[in-house]
């Protein structure tokens, strides 16, 4: 069978068993490990050059944040993504994301608005950059978004709903043109945060999520039913 998760790499201040946690859960954040695949201590632990008591803890740590499911009697699978999952992350996201924007029209710095130009021209470069990239760069588009609304709790509830968020960035950023339409509809938010309307930069970042969450349902909809076109 083919590897596909890189051997770990040993840090002197992380613990063996949070490498290959961080690994696995990044696995699952990028769809290496697809939902419903069963995850086998020793294929795993082979793959990452470790023994299977780490990975043991690892997936129990993985359960615990809902990225795995145990099956009695049959071993541990990655978890689905089901459209109530999508609906309930997405209504949360939408909200704060909305109030994030509103906050930061009224107290974003100019340098600030500069490092958003700087991320919408990095991420712009379609065709330059694989998935990885993109979604590195709508990650750090959003969260200097959050850093500009000079509200700690919010940015850290928001952080605290991060790895959820990321596991359907990726998905939503995967579906081909959606990358170019969500840099479009940054730079609107972009141009609203420098006019310091709060208004609009809070409606134009709840219909940014609105239409990621649209393409959440889309993807999910042709996986649950194949037949389906377009």
């Amino acid at each position: 069978m083919e590897k596909r998760l890189l051997p770990v790499i040993l840090d002197g201040y992380k613990p063996l068993r949070e490498i290959v946690f961080e690994s696995m859960r990044e696995a699952i954040l990028s769809g290496t490990l697809e939902p419903g695949e069963r995850l086998m201590e020793i294929q795993l632990a082979e793959e990452m050059g470790v023994s299977r008591t780490p990975v043991r803890e690892a997936i129990r740590k993985l359960e615990l944040e809902n990225f795995v499911v145990m099956i009695p009697r049959k071993g541990a699978y990655v978890a689905g993504v089901s459209l109530k999952d999508v609906a309930d992350v997405f209504e949360i996201r939408s909200a704060l994301e909305g109030l994030a924007a509103g906050l930061a029209a009224e107290r974003i710095t100019d340098d600030e608005l500069e490092q958003m130009e700087r991320a919408l021209f990095y991420g712009a470069r379609e065709g330059e950059l694989d998935l990885e990239q993109h979604v590195k760069s709508d990650t750090d588009f959003h969260a200097l978004v959050y850093k500009a609304s000079r509200n700690e709790r919010l940015i850290q509830i928001l952080a605290n709903l991060r790895e959820q968020i990321q596991r359907f960035r990726t998905t939503s950023l995967a579906v081909p043109g959606r990358m170019k339409i969500a840099i479009d509809e940054h730079r609107m938010i972009v141009e609203a945060l420098r006019n310091h309307d709060s208004e609009e930069a809070q409606s134009l970042a709840i219909a940014h999520i609105v239409t990621a969450e649209n393409v959440m349902f889309g993807t999910l909809s042709v996986k649950n039913d194949p037949d389906k076109v377009d």
